[in-house]
Formats: structure tokens, sequence, C-alpha cells
């Protein structure tokens, strides 16, 4: 799948992944998701920073494991050290830029330790009632 067209967007808390090249539903106007999830792991090379797989961690975590595991078994040690996977809740703004521009995510590493946390960093543009009123209902739905 051609990840120029994948779009991550966060709603209510998950990461929903669409592929704009789909038609929105006549009925509903959105489009169908393709994933859902509340986290979002890019596994990528460090090298050249092209994105090799992308969506849940679970998962990416997995592949990369598997093809870590290969290109050792291979001899090849330097391509195995070069694959890099980030994941937890990054900014939707930054997921999506490593989708769209070839080797942004070497340059999304370098900054990692100081971008904002992507599920609060959403959240801002709540105003303050909705933002107390919300955590009160919350609280009390828990109790």
């Amino acid at each position: 799948m051609d990840s120029q067209h994948l779009r991550y967007q966060l709603k209510a808390g998950h990461y929903y992944l669409y592929d704009m090249r789909d038609e929105p539903s006549a009925i509903t106007g959105e489009r169908r998701f393709r994933l859902k999830t509340e986290l979002v792991a890019i596994a990528f090379d460090l090298a050249t920073g092209l994105v090799c797989q992308h969506g849940h961690p679970t998962r990416i975590h997995a592949w990369a494991l598997g093809v870590r595991r290969k290109l050792r078994t291979a001899g090849d040690w330097e391509a195995a050290d070069s694959l890099i996977v980030v994941s937890g809740p990054l900014p939707e703004d930054e997921i999506n830029k490593c989708l769209r521009i070839r080797g942004y995510c070497r340059w999304m590493f370098q900054r990692l330790a100081t971008l904002p946390h992507g599920k609060l960093h959403a959240h801002q543009g709540r105003s303050a009632w909705q933002r107390a009123h919300g955590d009160t209902a919350r609280q009390r739905r828990a109790a």
C-alpha cells in the first residue's frame, strides 16, 4: 500500500488510519478507516529515514524483531542495527509527515525527546470548561 495516500487522525484518544483515495460515504461523509489503535509504531531505516512499516505497536515490534533476526542470520548486522521502531502517543502531524515526506523519520527521531505527547497535545484545543467538566464526568462514570 502506498503510504503517500495514508493519513492518521486522532479522535477520542484513538488513532485512525485512513486511505485518502477511498471515497467518503454518501450517508455519513466519513471514509472507512483501515486501522484503529491507541498507540502508533513506525519502523524505519535510520540510514535513509524511509518508513518500512507502521501500525499497531505489537505487530510492528514483532515484524521488526523478525526482520532483524533474518538480517543478522544473513550476516548483515549493520542493516539490522539500522532498523528502528518508534512507538507511543506520537503527535498526529509528525506521524503523517513520516508517511508523506521521504526521509522525515530520521529527522523526527533526532527530535523525539522534545516532541509533545501526542494525545495531550490534541486536547489543548478544548476549552477550559470542556477540560474541567469532561474530566469530572469521566471520574463520575468510573466511580
